[in-house]
């Protein structure tokens, strides 16, 4: 049963992997970030919340007046209550501000912070409190009406995130107005510390690019992605985007695979790769760093010696002998001695073929016999 003293959330991702926040916007639910969380959750424990009165949050966590830090402080309340002390955060518009309002009041809980289609201020106070006396006044359903207009491009619709819209609470959608209206943190971007990336639609109406290029100018370090083809909702309209951006910023996996990459291969041969790369190339140099390299060999349930003995068979069993050579080497640099590497060989002959392993074993004496000329 839902703790309604909290915010409904959904977990995805192993309970061991660092912990992602996703907070949604305004009128939608954690399913604004169904096409993205699959891929998120391979490598971080995902934590997606519900705004009070949307999805499964109870509407009573807020009233009238409510902040943006009413709502941190809910979000630190979920985290405490599942044991999560810091974590890295992600929200879309009014989820992005409690990014800002957790980065700017609360930074010892943020690893890192992605700001999504969102802003430091929403237009002024005047648009929201009119909303939120309309929404009062006449509910929600003539609203959602127009919530393609303002979420997405023309002829784009996630028709259950506009339910999502039309069956939210609209006691708390407006006090989550009221949340908007009072919000401007512009004076304090300065402070923020916290790594931070901003991402922006293109064709977003209700925080345009230069809302996202505002925070980017002003918060050390920050930067900015702007993603064609998308309006307010981007991570609904254009996951592949949005998911390549938060990858890479929450993750890092192209410069820790480089570097992964060269303890394991040596920094000879990775120049010597990074040389021959050209355009045609390099799409695929930055797939082997970031896949191979920096998910794959970056993953402790498996020590790199027995990664080494794994590709060393893998190789042998596909005759691939020109890269067999270049792990024979990256086997030595894991600590695999001679003896070990010949009886991972010799069981090759086994389970791969005495042909295949009588390949295997004349490239690997051939390296390791120019590894002791070399004085390896």
């Amino acid at each position: 049963m839902t703790d309604k003293k909290l915010l409904d959330h959904r977990a995805e991702g192993p309970v061991t992997a660092p912990p992602l926040l996703l907070g949604p916007s305004l009128g939608t639910s954690s399913a604004l970030w169904d096409k993205v969380a699959p891929e998120l959750s391979v490598t971080h424990r995902l934590i997606r919340w519900d705004l009070p009165g949307h999805g499964g949050s109870a509407a009573e966590l807020i009233g009238p007046g409510a902040t943006v830090a009413d709502l941190a402080d809910l979000v630190l309340a979920l985290a405490d209550s599942l044991g999560v002390d810091r974590f890295a955060y992600a929200g879309v518009s009014l989820g992005g501000a409690v990014g800002l309002q957790l980065a700017v009041h609360h930074p010892e809980r943020l690893d890192s912070l992605a700001v999504i289609c969102s802003s430091a201020h929403f237009n002024g106070s005047k648009p929201w409190e009119e909303r939120a006396e309309t929404v009062r006044r006449e509910g929600l359903a003539a609203l959602a009406e127009t919530a393609n207009a303002r979420w997405f491009t023309p002829g784009f619709t996630v028709p259950e995130l506009v339910e999502d819209h039309r069956t939210a609470d609209p006691e708390a959608y407006a006090a989550c107005c009221d949340a908007l209206a009072a919000f401007d943190i512009r004076d304090r971007l300065e402070t923020i510390g916290t790594p931070t990336l901003l991402i922006a639609g293109r064709e977003d109406p209700a925080t345009p690019p230069a809302h996202l290029r505002e925070i980017a100018d002003a918060v050390p370090g920050a930067s900015l992605t702007e993603i064609a083809g998308a309006s307010h909702l981007a991570p609904a309209e254009r996951p592949e985007a949005v998911l390549a951006a938060l990858r890479g910023h929450f993750d890092g996996y192209t410069p820790r695979g480089m570097e992964v990459r060269r303890q394991v291969l040596g920094d000879a041969h990775v120049d010597r790769a990074q040389a021959r790369q050209t355009p045609f190339t390099a799409r695929f140099q930055d797939f082997i760093s970031r896949y191979a390299w920096g998910e794959i060999w970056t993953d402790p349930t498996l020590a790199r010696r027995e990664r080494s003995m794994i590709t060393l068979t893998a190789l042998v069993a596909h005759g691939h002998y020109d890269e067999l050579a270049m792990h024979v080497r990256a086997a030595r640099r894991n600590g695999l001695t001679p003896e070990e590497i010949g009886a991972v060989l010799l069981q090759t002959a086994v389970y791969c073929g005495v042909p295949a392993a009588n390949s295997a074993f004349a490239v690997a004496q051939r390296v390791l016999a120019e590894e002791d000329a070399e004085g390896v």
